[in-house]
């Protein structure tokens, strides 16, 4: 992005920071909560007709145009947190949450990482999230997915390099500079965004198996595809895009059609991010690389 485009951005976010926006997911009615990073409302509505448990999709306005902002207007002075047990591939929440705030914070990202596709598998996700059901029986159950957020594990594309691990600052390569850039079409991108939501879908379908209660799907924010000259989803930007995201209820029924294997290698909430050999042998034996 030139100085031009990079002003414009900032002039946007700007105004993001003095707007309150959105609606806070605890405002309405779940006992599970399924987060897709990064999904548009679009295209969750897009698929819904080719996917049994969805039904029909609203659009909903979110509290943050980016994780971070998500997680720093969700959680904080919300006396729900304190019953709230979150299943998470978020890199983000060892910056942005205080564990000892929620009753059970497990971030799977920090031990069950997959290197070669440079994200968080969806099945790590769905098996922690029926363990801590299972084993806390918590009042509200949030699972966050990665997916459909790149790097797009069905369908990868050339020159992305995935995500950061640790939630630092740093630029990798991604799909959405090589779409500004001209070096990939849209229409190449949209079909491997949409090729890493029916991979998540897939998971959730597993999770409604094998939890209880009233399950609502959702997203953290959405993702730009060129909307008012931007790509991504950059922090503090009021663009539609990027805060209408999807909102639709499901029931979840425990038939136990999953039994999960998946331990974390110390007591919630993990301490640090675990050593990548290690995990990897462990993993592997575990079928889940």
């Amino acid at each position: 992005m030139g100085p031009l485009g990079t002003a414009y951005l900032r002039a946007l976010q700007a105004v993001g920071r003095r707007l309150d926006y959105g609606e806070n997911v605890f405002e309405r009615e779940w006992d599970v909560l399924v987060v897709l990073d990064a999904c548009r409302a679009d295209l969750l509505a897009s698929v819904a007709p080719h996917v049994p448990f969805l039904g029909e999709v609203e659009t909903v306005r979110s509290v943050g145009s980016c994780s971070s902002e998500w997680l720093e207007n969700t959680f904080p002075g919300r006396p729900e947190t304190a019953r709230t047990a979150m299943v998470t591939g978020n890199t983000w929440t060892d910056r942005y949450l205080d564990a000892g705030a929620f009753a059970a914070l497990d971030e799977v990202w920090k031990y069950a990482w997959d290197d070669e596709s440079g994200t968080i598998p969806a099945r790590a996700v769905t098996d922690r999230a029926i363990s801590l059901a299972r084993e806390r029986d918590p009042e509200f159950l949030i699972v966050h997915y990665m997916q459909p957020h790149h790097p797009f594990v069905p369908d990868p594309l050339e020159g992305d390099e995935g995500m950061v691990r640790s939630g630092e600052e740093s630029s990798p390569a991604n799909p959405w500079i090589s779409l500004r850039r001209g070096e990939i079409g849209r229409r190449r991108v949209r079909r491997a965004y949409e090729a890493n939501l029916r991979y998540v879908l897939r998971e959730v379908g597993v999770l409604l198996e094998n939890v209880e209660g009233r399950v609502a799907i959702t997203a953290d924010h959405g993702n730009l595809f060129g909307e008012w000259g931007l790509y991504g989803h950059p922090m503090y930007t009021p663009v539609p895009a990027l805060l209408d995201v999807p909102w639709t209820v499901t029931t979840g029924s425990d038939r136990s059609t999953r039994s999960p294997s998946l331990v974390p290698p110390e007591p919630l909430p993990v301490s640090r991010v675990h050593g990548e050999a290690t995990d990897r042998d462990r993993l592997a034996a575990l079928g889940y690389r």
